[in-house]
């Protein structure tokens, strides 16, 4: 297809441009930014309410496309009083409810599928914890969930509904996004201004920036450069577009591997720029790579909206908790061993199922530099178990080049799930088995460190 041919029947739905399965009911995203222009004045409407109520602290429960486009928003625009929650190392959530007044707190519980485990857990948690008040909770998922009808019994102060045509990664400029920046206080008529413009854009032949960023994307992986090397930008843009990226290309031994913060020189990498001029222009940037991507699905001939892997993990995590034992994270291998099964264009992943602290911060970052130095090879890293929801498709979908380093801690004691026969901790290192396991039956390089031997 030349390059006109392929834009004209993107928008018009042709499954046939991927794979031709089911790519048609998953094109919701293209007309998302007009939909959500005529929901504004009920959504600032709705910000509004919780503000002249008091409720001065957000809490954002989600994981994946639910929390890490209001991440990204609340990194951008510098929101303190908005707080992602999309881990459930149990330390981390002690430090947060230690930090914010319940009685002043609205929670988000975000999920499309409306099951997601970490957040109805994260959820019925803090439901416990502020007195089963419903004016505390709004809900943000999909018509007809199991998270819906649970939000009506409970009396939650709104639920959102997303549209059911729009995959979780594709969610930015939905109410999954939407919604949260209107609770930070963003003008969200010229964030949606700004995606609407590129959105125009993006239907030209000529001067298309989504296309024209999905063939340098897609050209560079024909020539053997899978490594994205994105730019970083203030408001960490590739924590965001990582998932965009491995999840959807990241399949049939295939794919790009993001690898934001790296440098672009090396033979197997290429350079991407996040164009972010101010902080509305990050809605634009969001559709612009949402398009990009689907331009890329189709010179690799995939379908660019599924996820057939992500469920692997899930179910390992599943297989560890229903023995109703403490789950095996035990050290196994070491870096050095790890590192001497390093091929040429290989890449290091870090999968750290630890607290996301300042502190831990710091000591990933010194692990990635040494890595980086040691290996010469890209490396990549994020908190367990946000990318299971963000990259783990491409991990265990993708091409087998990647050597995962599994990184863990002592959790602390046990902190109670309501209604669950387990508790936090049991369930991160249930979690970062069931990951490491899953990762070994598909013949992965992997091995297991404690974050103290780092």
């Amino acid at each position: 297809m030349d390059r006109a041919e392929l834009i004209d029947r993107i928008w018009q739905r042709d499954a046939t441009v991927w794979t031709g399965a089911d790519e048609a009911k998953w094109l919701g995203w293209l007309d998302e930014p007009a939909r959500m222009r005529e929901r504004v004045g009920d959504i600032v409407a709705f910000a509004d309410e919780v503000a002249d109520d008091g409720l001065d602290a957000i809490v954002l429960l989600g994981m994946g496309g639910s929390s890490l486009a209001p991440e990204v928003l609340r990194r951008t625009f510098g929101s303190e009083a908005f707080h992602v929650l999309d881990t459930t190392h149990p330390a981390a959530i002690r430090r947060l409810e230690a930090s914010i007044d319940l009685d002043r707190t609205l929670f988000i519980s975000a999920s499309k599928s409306g099951s997601t485990l970490e957040t109805r857990s994260h959820t019925d948690y803090f439901w416990e914890r502020v007195g089963k008040r419903g004016a505390s909770f709004v809900a943000i998922t999909d018509p007809g969930s199991e998270l819906e009808r649970t939000a009506v019994e409970r009396g939650f102060r709104r639920v959102f509904n997303g549209e059911p045509t729009i995959g979780g990664r594709y969610s930015a400029l939905s109410p999954f996004g939407i919604v949260p920046a209107a609770l930070m206080g963003i003008d969200i008529e010229r964030l949606l201004a700004n995606a609407g413009r590129m959105t125009d854009l993006c239907r030209k032949a000529d001067g298309n920036p989504g296309y024209e960023l999905g063939r340098e994307l897609a050209t560079g992986w024909q020539q053997g450069r899978d490594k994205v090397c994105i730019a970083e930008t203030d408001g960490s843009f590739g924590l965001w577009a990582e998932q965009l990226i491995a999840e959807s290309t990241g399949k049939q031994g295939k794919g790009l591997v993001p690898a934001p913060g790296e440098s672009p020189d090396g033979p197997d990498r290429q350079a991407a720029t996040p164009q972010i001029a101010d902080p509305y222009a990050l809605a634009g940037e969001f559709f612009r790579w949402e398009f990009a991507v689907a331009v890329v699905g189709s010179y690799l001939e995939i379908n660019p909206f599924d996820q057939p892997d992500v469920q692997a993990a899930k179910d390992k995590t599943n297989e560890v908790l229903s023995t109703g034992a403490e789950p095996e994270v035990e050290l196994e291998g070491s870096i050095d061993t790890l590192l001497a099964q390093a091929k040429e264009r290989d890449y290091v992943c870090v999968q750290a199922f630890i607290e996301p602290t300042e502190e831990n911060d710091r000591r990933i970052d010194d692990l990635v530099r040494k890595l980086r130095r040691r290996s010469g090879l890209v490396v990549t890293h994020g908190y367990g178990p946000r990318y299971l929801h963000s990259t783990g498709q491409l991990h265990k979908g993708g091409p087998n080049t990647g050597l995962f380093l599994q990184v863990v801690d002592d959790p602390g004691d046990e902190l109670p799930i309501p209604g669950k026969p387990f508790g936090f901790r049991r369930l991160i290192r249930a979690q970062a088995a069931g990951d490491y396991a899953s990762l070994q039956e598909r013949g992965r390089r992997v091995a297991r460190i404690h974050i103290e031997d780092s």
